[in-house]
């Protein structure tokens, strides 16, 4: 059993699903396992992680929009020191989550057809995010 571990820092041009799929997927391929388990975290508490469509851009904007109406900015927060986003991110990275698994077979992730792997930016502003990879197997 090997394992092997990196980060990969993700420029996001602000709110919405990114996806990182080709990224991590690239260091993934280069440790040259065949079998295993990869994890992905993000290491923020304003931005988190989904797998989801890669095929229609429509979902990912039903998701940004759904996520809104269940945790808007302006709904009087005692939290607001860095502005009328930053709660609202917060309480999106809980609902969506910081960190997947994902299962390595035949050196691929096990993804399915229409499935990618993306950070969720829940700030307005671009942030530059810091995802953890760590992938177990042989």
């Amino acid at each position: 059993m090997r394992q092997a571990a990196t980060e990969i820092v993700i420029a996001t041009p602000g709110k919405g699903l990114h996806e990182i799929t080709g990224e991590v997927a690239a260091w993934v391929v280069a440790q040259g396992m065949t079998t295993g388990l990869l994890t992905v975290f993000c290491r923020h508490t304003s931005a988190s992680l989904c797998i989801q469509e890669n095929a229609a851009a429509e979902v990912r904007g039903d998701v940004v929009r759904w996520l809104d109406r269940i945790a808007p900015e302006n709904a009087g927060y005692a939290h607001d020191d860095e502005g009328p986003d930053d709660m609202p991110a917060h309480l999106k990275a809980i609902l969506t989550g910081v960190h997947l698994s994902v299962p390595l077979i035949d050196g691929k992730l096990t993804l399915g057809t229409w499935q990618g792997i993306y950070i969720c930016e829940h700030r307005r502003a671009p942030h530059r995010r810091t995802i953890a990879l760590h992938v177990t197997g042989y």
